[in-house]
């Protein structure tokens, strides 16, 4: 926070209002190194900032003192006159001269508190721009199983609220700290020029300050703990209840989602009336106990003026300063707690940037002109560690086949996958492409070999022909067109209101699912991979839609090393080897002829499915 933006009106000899307790680093003092590590390269800048900090500062804090010197000036003139002394008279010109230095002091302080908050800014933002650069290319480098680990959420909380977290610390709570801590020195060095004995008296009354705090703060942090947990229940809970509000309405849970509601609602409004009740009599004992200590320093100041031991302007002066005296403390009380949580995002942030990746390695290979041989040679993988799912796993597909992988669901289909793409890799055994382990290679060439159709399509908010193009860069419009006419695409993109043109929403349902699935394979064929993967691509349309998808997986699987996983058996009678896992293992393989008459685990499913079809054949 900004220096003025911490001051309160009535001033105070203490911190202020309470903060809601913040996270707390692990392990602070190396975090906060590590952090004041990406502050080095701006070390010339910064030093500029404490500069003019140091200028602003220090001009505000002589004024009190010139203000006090005027009053004395025109207190004496008064009293001289009141006297009836000869030519006794105020002397306005040193009043004047006090005054025209008093606006310069001000225009000095405002002009280089202007120049630290902009130097200040350009140090945050270019930092934080630096830390969001590494977080964003290390969760590029990141395995499948640290997004398995963590939440979406988490990790999105962390990239985005935690790098702003530190950017706002480090633009306002940073110079807000230099400042109150010139100021605090300041401030008593000026008080002790003026008076020790009032300086004195004015110390004694901080304690009681400290011990108002603490009873207050131990009974408030239980309030406020609870108040963050039920704010965190009832975000969760109103998310539920707007994400699936048509499950809710057609089961009619609605009154009871609108009761737990209001219990949740019930239990926050207790907890934060109390927190914030305790928290809200905070300012008012500060006040109480500044008051204190403003009347022990009007009744001992009176003395000392009677006493003719200090000026009456130099009382005016203290008093300025005994205002400034509770401002430093209370922006320090309020800055230890926003730089506890600043460490503590830095370390969720370092959390992110130390976890283990997977690397290319230092001699990766490059296939030159691949052809899409794969073998998975002796392949074992589990996700862990006391519960197998692929063992010994032997698979021979040839460049230009098409693999079907069939099975019930958990039977492994889309781990074989993984392990083909290296989202995963291999407890054991190894898979090569042309001959070349796939742990060889780089990690990006080896994406590239491979083009995906899966069943949740994924497209972005775009026009239509920003979507396909996503599939290679550089693509020229005519290929964007011959791509969506080999997907069977062309002709529904035409038929729309602003043909390629058109923006998909966010959610993508401007489109009906068949038309975004025809889409994502068009994006396929623009990239032209060597290697396929089609994972569910027919399983959420409808016979006639899926007609149209099959054509264009037809067209697209052409000359490809395909691997189809699929659950409707009928469409891939035509696969070059249909492999049948259960369990992790592949238990059947040859092609649909074969395998039926092999009369096994593979033709039970088949016949199964052929059963159902003719059941719903006869129904309608």
């Amino acid at each position: 926070m900004s220096e003025k933006g911490n001051r309160g009106s009535h001033g105070g000899f203490g911190p202020g209002h309470m903060r809601m307790p913040v996270q707390k680093a692990k392990n602070f003092r190396k975090t906060f190194h590590r952090l004041m590590g990406y502050l080095r390269p701006h070390l010339v800048v910064l030093i500029a900032v404490f500069v003019t900090a140091l200028l602003s500062t220090i001009f505000t804090i002589i004024a009190p003192k010139l203000m006090g010197n005027a009053t004395t000036k025109l207190f004496e003139g008064m009293m001289m006159k009141i006297k009836g002394v000869p030519g006794a008279h105020i002397d306005f010109h040193y009043i004047w001269g006090i005054v025209v230095t008093l606006v310069i002091l001000y225009v000095l302080s405002s002009l280089f508190t202007f120049i630290m908050q902009y130097l200040m800014s350009g140090v945050a933002q270019k930092m934080v721009y630096n830390l969001r650069k590494q977080v964003n290319e290390k969760l590029s480098r990141m395995p499948v199983d640290y997004y398995d680990a963590h939440p979406y959420g988490d990790v999105l909380s962390r990239a985005v609220n935690d790098t702003e977290n530190i950017s706002n610390t480090l633009q306002q709570s940073l110079t807000a700290s230099i400042t109150s801590i010139v100021t605090l020195v300041g401030v008593i060095v000026m008080m002790l020029t003026i008076s020790p004995l009032l300086t004195l008296v004015l110390l004694v009354t901080i304690p009681l300050s400290f011990i108002g705090i603490g009873q207050i703060t131990k009974r408030s942090q239980g309030y406020f703990k609870q108040q963050q947990v039920q704010i965190g229940q009832i975000n969760g809970h109103v998310e539920e209840m707007f994400t699936g509000h048509q499950v809710i309405k057609a089961f009619g849970k609605e009154t009871e989602s609108i009761n737990k509601f209001k219990e949740m609602n019930g239990k926050l409004y207790d907890s934060a009336w109390r927190a914030q009740f305790l928290s809200g009599i905070m300012m008012p004992m500060m006040m109480f106990v500044g008051n204190i200590g403003y009347v022990l320093i009007s009744v001992v100041g009176g003395i000392l003026v009677v006493k003719r031991s200090i000026e009456i302007g130099d009382i005016q002066a203290f008093i300025q300063y005994a205002r400034q005296f509770g401002q430093p403390l209370n922006q320090i009380a309020n800055i230890s707690n926003i730089i506890q949580s600043t460490i503590a995002s830095a370390e969720r942030i370092f959390e992110i940037l130390d976890a283990e990746e997977i690397m290319d390695p230092a001699d990766a290979k490059v296939l030159g002109t691949p052809s899409g041989h794969v073998v998975f040679d002796h392949v074992s993988f589990r996700y862990k560690e006391d519960q197998p799912l692929i063992e010994n796993m032997n698979i021979d597909v040839k460049a230009g086949q098409s693999v079907a992988i069939v099975g019930p669901t958990g039977a492994g289909k889309t781990t074989l996958v993984n392990l083909l793409m290296r989202f995963y890799d291999c407890r054991s055994g190894k898979i090569t492409v042309d001959g070349v382990d796939t742990r060889e290679l780089k990690r990006e060439q080896l994406h590239k070999l491979f083009g995906m159709v899966l069943q949740d399509t994924w497209l972005f908010k775009g026009t239509i022909r920003e979507n396909i193009a996503y599939g290679r860069e550089g693509a020229t419009d005519e290929e964007i067109i011959q791509a969506a006419e080999a997907a069977h695409a062309n002709h529904f993109i035409r038929t729309l209101p602003d043909g390629y043109d058109t923006v998909l929403n966010e959610e993508g349902t401007n489109i009906s699912q068949g038309q975004k699935q025809l889409l994502t394979i068009a994006r396929a064929i623009l990239a032209d991979p060597v290697l396929l993967i089609l994972d569910e691509a027919t399983s959420s349309v409808d016979t006639r839609t899926e007609v149209h998808i099959q054509r264009a997986m037809d067209t697209l699987m052409k000359n490809r090393t395909s691997f189809v996983i699929a659950h409707r058996l009928s469409t891939i009678k035509e696969a070059d080897l249909i492999l049948v896992m259960d369990h992790g293992r592949v238990i059947e393989q040859g092609t649909h002829h074969s395998l039926l008459e092999d009369k096994g685990f593979y033709a039970e499913l088949y016949n199964s499915q052929f059963a159902e079809a003719a059941d719903r054949q006869e129904m309608n």
